[in-house]
């Protein structure tokens, strides 16, 4: 990848540092631009492993949450301990492949709908996140050397890099202070991302434009039905006694 990767990434995590809302920062983080430009920059062939890939990057958020507010380890060994994580199922998923796209998708469907009935049940703080301290050029530059090092590191991974959290081992440390709430956003959100890889692992033996097309298309789709979902869920909420 490249250095517009670096910069888009770093344009991410900046993007993101300046919403004080978990939720959509949960939201902007689902985006998959990062997987774009891979997909762009590749020609890696997309399979229920990229399927297994999200859920991968779902666990790398957890283990850098419980790490560092259940543990107390330092942020940076937290997201280095997320990293490793991602690394070895990565490598696990991988040496299994090809996945099959129809039973993989079912099966993580079905768990996207099994983890968020449980965390819809536990109450949980939607409160604003908490601000960073740090100085705007120290955090810009922060992102940028985070993202050329978390782009190298991701080149090792073939083609569970298509789904690598470029920009979150940088998300991780801004959203430290928020970070179970963010898990559970992000578990949430994160169906959307599903929605694209699926997409474009039907229509990839078209063209790579066309199936990206059509991948951002049904995230899109599905990205607007997790809102009226999560709406709806709002308004019988507030007609409960």
């Amino acid at each position: 990848m490249t250095l517009v990767s670096c910069l888009v990434v770093t344009l991410i995590v900046w993007t993101i540092s300046l919403i004080r809302s978990v939720r959509l920062r949960a939201v902007v983080y689902s985006l998959p631009i990062p997987m774009t430009l891979v997909l762009l920059a590749a020609p890696t062939v997309v399979d229920g492993a990229q399927l297994l890939g999200v859920v991968a990057l779902n666990l790398f958020f957890v283990v850098v949450a419980v790490a560092h507010h259940r543990f107390g380890w330092p942020i940076l060994v937290a997201d280095a301990a997320g990293v490793a994580t991602y690394v070895v199922l990565g490598a696990s998923i991988a040496a299994v492949a090809p996945w099959p796209l129809a039973p993989t998708l079912t099966a993580v469907v079905l768990g996207w709908i099994a983890a968020n009935a449980v965390l819809a049940r536990r109450p949980g703080d939607d409160g604003p996140a908490r601000p960073d301290p740090r100085p705007a050029a120290v955090k810009l530059a922060i992102a940028f050397g985070g993202s050329v090092l978390t782009i190298a590191l991701g080149g090792v991974l073939h083609g569970l890099v298509v789904t690598f959290p470029y920009a979150g081992v940088l998300v991780a440390v801004e959203s430290r202070a928020d970070l179970p709430q963010f898990c559970r956003h992000f578990a949430y959100s994160c169906l959307g991302m599903i929605a694209f890889v699926a997409t474009f692992a039907v229509a990839q033996t078209s063209s790579r434009a066309a199936a990206l097309a059509l991948a951002w298309a049904a995230y899109a789709v599905c990205a607007g039905l997790l809102l009226v979902l999560r709406a709806a869920g709002a308004r019988v909420a507030r007609r409960r006694p």
